[in-house]
């Protein structure tokens, strides 16, 4: 078995990809063993084929777009490791997480975990949120700049970030989580082909175990944010917020859902 396998789902993002498998091969030490699988949702040609030549990396062309969720349930019944790392293509590797990640889990015993998550400056991004509700997804989306004490309170301001902590809603450009309960869920709920498919992993993952915070491990994220700037991935965006809240509508009233 091995420590870890680390997932990334490409669609035309060639050089972000390539940076971050680099990144992760430079700076994971070799008493991790692992196996990276690029799996290949894009449109043009690419190159990415030949990073399948290097040791512990695997391509897997898809065809098609599968979505981000349906990219990463690909490799499921391929896995073989105790943790898995759902990586997007651009998170950054600046130092050694993964091995301080598994040691975290391997004391903690929690089910999924989220490292400090950083812009390139080292500035810590909003991306650990308490519960979803219809009225923060409205004004994150609908009311730029309003709000201000709700937003703070929805993105967890309040929270001591050198100490670790539930989380009950993390971003998933980087989520490690125990392959078997990766497994068990079923990994990313397919009928949300992009955006909200994170939350609702960590709402099933929070309801049998615990995704907690880490601060001893940091990686960098160029945040794109892609549905602030494009109608297409912003109405996708807002399909699937309303598919999550049907779907969880009685969450609401402690309802387990796997």
């Amino acid at each position: 078995m091995k420590d870890l396998s680390v997932s990334i789902v490409a669609y035309n993002d060639e050089e972000d990809v390539k940076n971050a498998v680099e990144s992760i091969l430079r700076w994971t030490p070799d008493f991790i063993s692992m196996t990276i699988y690029i799996v290949d949702n894009s449109t043009k040609e690419n190159t990415l084929k030949e990073l399948g030549k290097k040791p512990n990396v695997v391509y897997i062309s898809t065809g098609k777009n599968l979505g981000f969720g349906g990219g990463h349930n690909v490799i499921i019944d391929k896995l073989d490791s105790k943790y898995h790392a759902i990586v997007n293509p651009d998170i950054l590797l600046k130092e050694d997480a993964f091995s301080k990640i598994v040691s975290f889990m391997d004391e903690s015993d929690c089910g999924m975990c989220v490292p400090r998550i950083t812009d390139e400056e080292g500035n810590l991004l909003k991306v650990y949120r308490r519960e979803v509700t219809v009225f923060d997804m409205f004004i994150r989306m609908f009311i730029k700049g309003g709000f201000k004490k709700r937003r703070a309170y929805h993105t967890m301001q309040d929270m001591d970030y050198d100490k670790p902590f539930q989380v009950p809603f993390a971003q998933g450009s980087f989520l490690v989580i125990k392959t078997d309960l990766f497994k068990k869920l079923k990994g990313f709920d397919e009928r949300f082909f992009l955006y909200m498919e994170d939350a609702d992993l960590c709402k099933r993952v929070n309801n049998v175990s615990d995704l907690l915070y880490f601060p001893g491990a940091s990686v960098i994220h160029k945040w794109e944010k892609g549905s602030h700037k494009n109608l297409a991935l912003f109405k996708l965006h807002v399909s699937s917020m309303v598919k999550y809240f049907l779907k969880w509508r009685r969450s609401l009233s402690n309802k387990k859902i796997v």
